[in-house]
């Protein structure tokens, strides 16, 4: 599977959990104070500034997810990473 254009494929780094002051246990995907997610670099794509395995931030509202072969993976374009570690 490869990446094509101004889009890279991710695999998006996997979440635990934290408790409200009621007592409510939220996915740190359900938190809206954290507007960006981790992420590592599946494919690149053709951009060369990036590599497979590199970890990024990118935004949450950004790409689709897809499943392939029992994996989940997002697609995002490249202007939506954030951060690259």
């Amino acid at each position: 599977m490869k990446a094509v254009g101004n889009y890279l494929l991710i695999k998006q780094e996997k979440q635990g959990t934290t408790k409200t002051d009621g007592g409510l246990l939220l996915s740190e995907n359900d938190r809206k104070d954290i507007r960006y997610i981790e992420a590592e670099v599946y494919d690149p794509g053709q951009h060369d500034i990036l590599n497979k395995g590199d970890k990024i931030f990118y935004d949450r509202v950004a790409g689709h997810k897809i499943e392939h072969d029992g994996e989940e993976y997002v697609v995002i374009k490249i202007q939506d990473i954030v951060v690259v570690l």
